[in-house]
């Protein structure tokens, strides 16, 4: 019997790599798209990139912001894969225009999902729910982001919040959910067409020449979040679990940096592989929000345990990290 998934927010980076993925396995799919011209874009970013049971897709009209067609987009589904998150086209100014947003969202998604009779959700959260208040020892799922940490981003604390509400949605007594959380951490990897993630920010800097603090960052490919995210639908053993999606080890911004210019020598002649000093960063910090997120990327922990996506859900990353890196620049380099 085909497996009918819904996934929420198909239009983005990830949730694109996740319906190509699901209709490869023989999934009936649903997404949801915030307007009629999202449909026409999914179509032909899958079939450019060969996908020919197309007619296993379908669309309902649904924001995270409103209450309308979300028993629709339900009807009938087994799985939910909750990808979406609130569309900002300019950073809120104030924290609640981008909190409240992200709590109403994942709780509309999660109640139309248990009045709906579906079997299990997975979320995608971030690593920034996870990690960001950790300075040492090994960072796992069982660590929790604090909320008032200084130099945590609004989109982080919104991801954050929307998770802890989440969780305590699905323990609630009248809630018959099954439950996961996927926690990514800089999303790279390879593009479907010219939309890509956030993280992307940070190679576009370094090839733009701009000069970046030497921190270390966790990078995992999307198709390792995507193969995490299947993985947690299908396994029991799943429910109720936090998942960390990262490919082994770290990788510096030097690093990064070096990588880029010796084997992408053609798109590299801009970058500055001379980091800025962490001083001026620290400095910044006492006068400029942008500058302590900055200091917070210098200071916490980015010693990442993947191991539990591994034992439990039998992964084995595709990338490593120079892979997913190299990868997402390659995308770039198709714009």
């Amino acid at each position: 019997m085909m497996k009918k998934a819904l996934v929420t927010g198909g239009t983005g980076f990830l949730g694109l790599q996740l319906i190509f993925r699901l209709l490869q396995d023989g999934y009936d799919v649903r997404t949801t798209i915030r307007k009629e011209s999202g449909k026409q874009r999914i179509l032909k970013v899958l079939q450019d990139n060969g996908i020919k049971n197309t007619d296993k897709l379908s669309f309902v009209e649904a924001d995270l912001l409103s209450d309308n067609n979300w028993d629709e987009a339900m009807k009938d589904i087994e799985y939910v894969f909750s990808v979406a998150s609130p569309v900002f086209f300019n950073k809120p100014k104030d924290e609640s225009d981008a909190i409240q947003p992200a709590l109403q969202g994942i709780l509309r998604i999660l109640s139309a999902a248990n009045n709906a009779g579906v079997k299990k959700v997975v979320m995608t959260s971030n690593f920034g729910a996870v990690g960001f208040s950790k300075t040492k020892g090994v960072t796992t799922e069982r660590d929790w982001t604090d909320p008032e940490q200084k130099g945590l981003s609004i989109y982080e604390k919104s991801k954050l919040l929307a998770e802890k509400a989440a969780w305590g949605y699905v323990r609630e007594p009248d809630v018959n959910l099954e439950f996961a959380t996927v926690n990514p951490v800089a999303i790279f990897g390879p593009a479907l067409d010219q939309h890509v993630s956030g993280s992307f920010d940070l190679l576009k800097n370094i090839l733009n020449g701009n000069k970046m603090p030497d921190f270390d960052l966790n990078v995992v490919d999307v198709r390792d979040v995507v193969d995490i995210q299947i993985r947690a639908m299908e396994n029991s053993e799943s429910d109720g679990q936090r998942f960390i999606a990262s490919a082994d080890g770290k990788i510096s911004m030097k690093e990064i940096a070096l990588l880029i210019k010796k084997e992408r020598p053609t798109i590299s002649d801009k970058i500055n592989v001379k980091p800025l000093p962490s001083w001026i960063v620290k400095i910044g910090a006492l006068f400029n929000k942008t500058a302590r997120e900055g200091q917070l990327m210098l200071d916490m922990n980015r010693e990442v345990s993947n191991q539990k996506a591994k034992n439990v859900l039998g992964w084995t990353p595709i990338a490593d990290n120079r892979a997913a890196v190299l990868s997402a620049v390659d995308s770039l380099g198709k714009d």
